[in-house]
């Protein structure tokens, strides 16, 4: 079951990547920043992932009383 997890967010990584690179597009002249590319964009997203990653799975773990 784990493994067709971590296929099945695949996708949800490549389109994160590209939302994020779409958004910080139309913010960043806000801040006086440049804009970033797509291999920008992933390293963000693959960065966020692995630090929200262990979150989550502690939230998912519910203690059965």
């Amino acid at each position: 079951m784990g493994y067709f997890t971590i296929l099945a967010s695949i996708p949800g990584f490549f389109l994160s990547s590209l939302i994020l690179m779409l958004l910080w597009g139309v913010i960043a002249p806000n801040f006086g920043t440049a804009k970033i590319d797509y291999l920008m964009a992933m390293l963000i997203t693959i960065t966020l992932w692995l630090a929200v990653a262990p979150l989550a799975a502690a939230a998912g773990r519910k203690k059965k009383w």
